[in-house]
This record gives structure tokens, sequence and C-alpha cells, in this order.
């Protein structure tokens, strides 16, 4: 059993499937045969059945010249949360060692004032 909210949106995917092949004026059995797949199969995509493969599907949208479709359901260029979560799990970027120095340099102090930072022109021990 799945949950309503998936088993209301397979019954809009198959409402929609329907809706597609009726336009097309193509019946169930010759949908079938170009898809390679049965008429039963067929009517129980267009009522929602979950126990419908997805290779099913993917056959019948190529017939009704709507494959593209298929591929563009979770395009995750367009999933703000996925994004989102990426971004914050991004490693932060810090300061080089050569910015800290430029920046003590303008500041006026020097590597001698700060003994934690070595002269990169010198040798450390």
């Amino acid at each position: 059993m799945g949950s309503p909210k998936s088993k209301s949106a397979l019954e809009r995917l198959g409402h929609d499937v329907r809706g597609a092949r009726l336009r097309r004026g193509i019946a169930v059995a010759d949908l079938a045969v170009r898809a390679g797949t049965s008429p039963s199969t067929v009517a129980r995509l267009e009522k929602g059945d979950p126990g419908v493969g997805i290779g099913t599907l993917a056959d019948i949208l190529v017939v009704l010249g709507l494959v593209d479709r298929l591929a563009d359901l979770i395009d995750i260029r367009k999933d703000d949360l996925g994004l989102a979560l990426t971004a914050e799990r991004q490693p932060r970027r810090g300061r080089s060692f050569a910015t800290t120095l430029r920046r003590q340099k303008a500041k006026g102090k020097t590597a001698q004032d700060d003994p934690d930072v070595v002269d990169p022109e010198g040798a450390s021990f």
C-alpha cells in the first residue's frame, strides 16, 4: 500500500496518459502493441495502478512522443531543497596564509610583532 499522496499522483499520471492517448486518437490495443505490452497493462496504468513498471511507462511515453517529460521528472537543477542542503555542506573557504600576511602588512604589523606568523621569505625551524 502506498501513501495517499503517491496514490493520488499515480491516478493523476494515469489520467494524463489516458488524455494524451485520446488526443492522439490511439486505441488502447494499438498503444499496447506499439509499446510492447498488453491492453490490460495500459488500462492499469491509466487507472493509476502502482504495480505497472516504470519501464512500461517509459515505453508508452515513447509511443506518445512524451518520453522527454520522463527525464524531467526529477531535474536536480530545480531541486531547491537538495541544492540548499548541498550548499550547506560545502566547505567554507578560509583565508590563505598569503592573504593573512598581506592584511597584517597593510595594518602595519610585521612578522616580528606576531610570533605565530612565519615569514614566507625566510626559514622557520
